[in-house]
């Protein structure tokens, strides 16, 4: 049976049996039963980070770890969740994605103050849910995640609409004509539009 750590595009972290691409860090979230409590963040620098790094060897929620592996599908559904490259392991996409922050809405004091207004856009303090925003479809740019038909999530890919689900991504349909509900965050949207360039999931690229 999956543990609880895969963390969907829509933001709830489910025990899904896909393989993620990328894994991630809020802070420990579970407990000596590698069971997830309640709390779904325990810090605001929700960060994505590779499934390899110096030959680091980890038990997956072991008792006694200092963070929760979360896992995501790929990039575009981790930056959907709230989440930015790590500094660490992936510095130069961090660089990247920084820079892209920075064109897009000023300097930055440091990761810190990234975090925080990131934190203010991506999830409810008090209800835990994801803060989503309406922007026409036509107007996102590659990498952002939105609620199509059926409140399915969906990327936007090369100006195609791909549907995501537990199986992967559908082939390619044409994007609304009219507003959506958008899970990746404002800000981040922002830094996807002035040009940092996700890694896509493998069936994508």
């Amino acid at each position: 049976m999956s543990l609880q750590n895969r963390v969907r595009p829509t933001g709830e972290i489910v025990a899904d049996n896909w393989r993620g691409e990328w894994m991630g860090n809020r802070g420990i979230l579970h407990d000596g039963n590698r069971c997830l409590g309640p709390a779904r963040w325990k810090h605001q620098n929700w960060v994505t980070c590779r499934l390899s790094f110096k030959g680091r060897k980890r038990e997956i929620m072991r008792a006694g770890s200092y963070y929760t592996e979360l896992f995501f599908y790929d990039e575009a559904c981790a930056l959907a969740a709230g989440h930015r490259p790590c500094a660490e392991c992936r510095r130069e996409d961090y660089l990247g994605f920084r820079q892209a922050w920075e064109r897009a809405h000023g300097p930055l004091a440091n990761a810190a103050a990234m975090d925080r207004a990131l934190h203010r856009t991506r999830v409810t303090g008090r209800t835990k849910q994801q803060v989503r925003h309406m922007l026409d479809a036509t107007d996102l740019p590659d990498g952002a995640m939105f609620l199509g038909e059926n409140n399915h999530p969906s990327l936007v890919w090369h100006g195609f609409a791909r549907a995501w689900t537990l199986a992967g991504y559908l082939p390619p349909r044409p994007l609304p004509r009219h507003a959506v509900m958008v899970c990746t965050p404002a800000p981040t949207v922002a830094v996807l539009r002035e040009g940092y360039c996700l890694t896509p999931h493998a069936s994508l690229a």
